[in-house]
């Protein structure tokens, strides 16, 4: 091993928790950070230590892997230094900025895994912004994490696993669900079945909660389009067209929606990775190699933040990640565990293919979107304010921002990014990857003028770029 080796870890989801795992076991001791209380990520998130819902309750047929997954952590207590509640909120010269518990920090490294997995993608919605209207991980958080449900009767809308495994989990939690609407059509799976195939349990199980929904008599519909989100001070209904061009309506007190999971970037580009357009994200990722390795030495990515395929194979490149370290600092690697991983990884490689190709985006989304809809919550930015922009030569997001000040709130873009830059392309008659992105900037995540305040006091220059 050369050198002392400060290993970061940023996140401690399947991805980061196995990381973690292989390198503490090689006798290193990573530095892991994590915005939860406990691990397990979003698809295996902790209950309060108050709740004692049985796991098979919480996590359906997942519920072996997630509590193997809580116990391999939780038995790597004394081996890793674990620093839960805390968020990063830039990167830069080989250190991480945090806040959390312990107050501001730097935590500098020689080497860094980001596990910073997905959040929800969201396509915006005239109503999207009432009380009641909520992402799909969200809806799952509130069940999981404070357990209750986000209305009465809840309508469910999208597209992806996610749409039918929370529905399911509603249903099933005895909450009442008034719609599960499905943006897909099943003629768009057909094409694709022996890719889907290859999923194995994942895609049987997929089809198990889609059946559940069906047999247990839920008001169920594939291939329809949003219309909009009604109410008044909140959600009282959803609007929707069917397949035959008809509008109908279901009454609701609350709608759970979204497009499929998105990874999380910004700090992998404020570390100085290089992106690359990825055409069926539909967004900008890291480059990587097959084993992890980003484009900048010692960097290296894993899980739903290089790339969404699941709970699973975060897993495998959380492994594989750790792995590559290991191999670059002159540790001996067991290269037969190395190309199981990557066979395993390539099967499911071509599941999300054919997954995406039978769950697609939305066409006409960003053409029928009436100009009044928000898109940037934090700043106010409708449609319309996005497309009157192009009248100034606007063929970048950046240069849009810049007019219209869309992704410069408290979420950075993280949430109306991708609909905005949708939007522009469409407007211009441009491919999606010639918009660009927003820009990283920090802080990724908001803070308080407290913590501003004492980075302020602690590290004058580096709080001048807050």
């Amino acid at each position: 091993m050369s050198g002392e080796q400060n290993i970061l870890i940023i996140g401690a989801g399947p991805a980061g928790s196995r990381a973690a795992g292989v390198l503490a076991t090689r006798g290193l001791k990573p530095v892991v950070v994590d915005e939860a209380r406990a691990s397990g990520g979003q698809i295996y998130r902790r209950q309060p230590a108050s709740f004692c819902r049985p796991a098979k309750l919480l996590y359906g047929f997942e519920s072996a892997k997630a509590e193997a997954l809580h116990q391999s952590f939780d038995n790597l207590r004394d081996l890793v230094d674990y620093r839960p509640d805390t968020s990063v909120w830039s990167i830069e010269h080989n250190v991480a900025f945090t806040f959390g518990p312990d107050g501001v920090r730097r935590v500098p490294f020689t080497a860094l895994l980001l596990c910073t997995g997905g959040v929800d993608r969201v396509l915006p919605m005239p109503g999207w912004t009432l009380p009641g209207a909520y992402t799909l991980g969200g809806s799952q958080i509130a069940l999981k994490a404070q357990g209750c449900a986000i209305g009465k009767r809840t309508a469910f809308i999208g597209s992806g696993p996610l749409l039918y495994l929370v529905a399911y989990q509603y249903a099933h939690a005895g909450a009442k669900v008034a719609a599960v609407l499905d943006t897909a059509k099943l003629a768009d799976a057909l094409p694709v079945l022996p890719g889907l195939f290859s999923g194995g349990k994942t895609f049987f199980k997929g089809l198990w909660y889609q059946n559940w929904i069906r047999l247990n008599g839920l008001h169920f519909k594939r291939g329809v389009r949003p219309i909009s989100i009604e109410g008044d001070v909140r959600v009282n209904g959803l609007r929707y067209r069917i397949a035959s061009g008809a509008e109908q309506r279901v009454d609701c007190d609350a709608v759970a929606f979204g497009w499929g999971v998105k990874p999380e970037c910004q700090l992998a580009e404020l570390a100085g990775c290089e992106m690359r357009f990825d055409r069926m994200a539909r967004q900008w990722l890291p480059k990587s190699d097959a084993e992890g390795r980003s484009s900048l030495a010692g960097v290296y990515l894993a899980g739903d933040g290089a790339g969404v395929m699941g709970a699973d194979a975060a897993e495998y490149r959380g492994e594989l990640a750790a792995l590559a370290l290991l191999d670059d600092i002159g540790e001996a690697v067991n290269t037969k565990r190395r190309e199981t991983l990557k066979s395993r990884l390539r099967r499911l490689q071509r599941f999300r293919v054919a997954l995406e190709r039978a769950l697609p985006y939305p066409d006409g989304w960003a053409a029928t979107l009436p100009d009044n809809t928000i898109i940037c919550r934090c700043e106010g930015v409708t449609a319309g304010n996005i497309r009157q922009s192009q009248s100034f030569d606007t063929e970048e997001i950046n240069r849009a921002k810049a007019f219209t000040r869309v992704g410069m709130g408290r979420c950075q873009g993280r949430m109306c990014g991708i609909a905005a830059a949708e939007i522009l392309a469409r407007e211009k008659g441009i491919p999606l990857s010639e918009v660009g992105r927003l820009r990283g900037q920090a802080p990724v995540k908001p803070l308080h003028i407290g913590i501003a305040g004492k980075a302020a006091r602690d590290d004058p220059e580096r709080a001048a770029s807050i």
